[in-house]
């Protein structure tokens, strides 16, 4: 018996309009952008998606939409 591993990934958008596929299983943290950071990320961020890796996403989701995605595909 052979054993084919899968991986789900979810697509978010950046704020160029770019798809990210990110495999769930690797974000270590999601954040709103904070305030007063409009000058570090690109004009449309909502939501920064930290990989287990230290890479930052900055994506246009709000981060309850990246939440519910990212907890769909773990389940």
């Amino acid at each position: 018996m052979m054993f084919i591993p899968v991986v789900l990934l979810i697509t978010l958008h950046g704020p160029n309009g770019q798809e990210i596929d990110i495999n769930p299983h690797e974000v270590s943290s999601i954040r709103d952008p904070a305030a007063g950071t409009e000058g570090h990320f690109p004009k449309g961020t909502r939501c920064l998606v930290t990989m287990t890796n230290s890479k930052v996403n900055a994506v246009i989701e709000d981060c309850t939409a990246v939440r519910f995605l990212i907890a769909a595909e773990k389940d």
